[in-house]
């Protein structure tokens, strides 16, 4: 990292968070797996938390955690980059969304899943989500289609919300 003075350089602390919020991220959505059982199987927990073991609720693991990240990171770094919030929330949901295509992927073509493989998908999500996040960090576009962005997170979230009492009856939420 290079530094002037004895400070860092702006984009080189973002660089420093974004990997301690990929770290962050891939340790919580790890514990997050647990979470739901260890705090008593309650109805707020089921908001927030997987359920059963189905894909849909897997993706719960990048979602909540990478938002999370995302709130910290956007509050820390909204002045130097004001498309950050954007970006990141845009990485949220490309990693969530990572989870069922690279999963369903493997899946079809090895015929089988494999825990090592599933932990795989999951850190390729958290890193395909804070990747996009970096890459788009200044992006005019992600700016201009922020307010989209934001609107796709809040009904993301709302729709995990919903279907962790009321699954539709598809593949994407059944239990392996």
């Amino acid at each position: 990292l290079r530094l002037v003075g004895s400070e860092m350089c702006i984009r080189d602390r973002l660089k420093l968070y974004m990997i301690l919020g990929f770290l962050f991220t891939a340790v919580l959505g790890t514990v997050w797996h647990f979470l739901y059982d260890w705090t008593g199987r309650g109805a707020i927990a089921a908001l927030f938390f997987p359920v059963n073991e189905s894909t849909w609720e897997h993706m719960k693991l990048i979602f909540f955690p990478m938002l999370l990240s995302s709130f910290f990171l956007s509050a820390r770094f909204k002045e130097e980059y004001p498309c950050l919030p954007g970006a990141l929330l845009l990485g949220d949901l490309l990693g969530t969304l990572s989870i069922p295509v690279i999963f369903y992927t493997y899946k079809g073509i090895v015929g089988r899943s494999f825990l090592a493989a599933d932990i795989a998908v999951f850190l390729a999500g958290v890193l395909i989500a804070f990747r996009t996040a970096w890459v788009l960090k200044e992006s005019p576009a992600v700016c201009q289609y922020r307010n989209l962005i934001y609107l796709f997170t809040v009904l993301s979230a709302v729709l995990f919300f919903i279907f962790a009492f009321l699954p539709p009856a598809i593949g994407l939420f059944a239990e392996p």
